[in-house]
């Protein structure tokens, strides 16, 4: 693992164009590589397509979202997103596998229609070159996420202007169930207090990616 640099370093795109990425390769720190960005960034989309280009497998922080029963004992089904509402050890504890490189892990992922984790979905083989591990949470200073972040080689934050970042967190909920209300006010009510969280933590990067709307 690869010792962090004293700041992040500030990468912006020339444009949007295909060779982009290309810019990146040189700067991936080691085979297991986090992308974390505050809700809305564009992780997900971010880490797909480094799977298509380079050929990375991708593990979801949100694989690791407890379950609404869950959640529904700890009284944080109505914050479900917040940080003590994801299985950060269990992530931690599969890193650790990947790390090993056994033969093969079994990741979960999260289904958006079910709003649930899936076990087991996602197969991580023990030749993957690159493992991106793409969650809000990667960078959080406290102790149980602190484990997580010194089993990846390193980490970069995706960064959109607040209003692009927002409106596309409204769509979303709203493509998934929620009318434009409620997704208001979930967004103010618990996605805002989550992405200030994960913008803090930004100076803990290796890399930021400040991209365009």
């Amino acid at each position: 693992m690869r010792r962090r640099p004293a700041s992040p370093l500030l990468w912006q795109p020339d444009g949007v164009r295909p060779s982009a990425l290309d810019d990146l390769r040189p700067l991936v720190p080691g085979r297991v590589l986090g992308v974390t960005g505050a809700p809305g960034a564009g992780k997900s989309t971010f880490a797909t397509r480094l799977a298509a280009e380079w050929g990375a497998v991708v593990v979801p922080m949100d694989g690791f979202h407890c379950a609404d029963v869950e959640l529904r004992r700890r009284g944080l089904l109505d914050r479900k997103g917040v940080p003590d509402s994801f299985d950060a050890e269990g992530l931690a504890a599969l890193l650790r596998r990947v790390r090993d490189r056994e033969e093969l892990v079994l990741a979960p992922a999260f289904e958006r229609d079910l709003e649930q984790p899936l076990a087991g979905a996602l197969p991580v083989p023990c030749d993957a070159d690159l493992v991106v591990v793409e969650g809000s949470y990667l960078l959080l200073d406290q102790p149980r996420w602190r484990a997580v972040r010194a089993l990846l080689d390193g980490v970069w934050h995706l960064r959109l202007p607040q209003d692009v970042r927002r409106r596309r967190l409204l769509a979303r909920h709203v493509e998934f169930g929620k009318d434009p209300a409620t997704a208001e006010a979930w967004v103010s009510r618990v996605d805002d207090p989550n992405a200030a969280l994960v913008e803090a933590a930004a100076e803990r990067a290796d890399l930021v990616l400040d991209l365009p709307g």
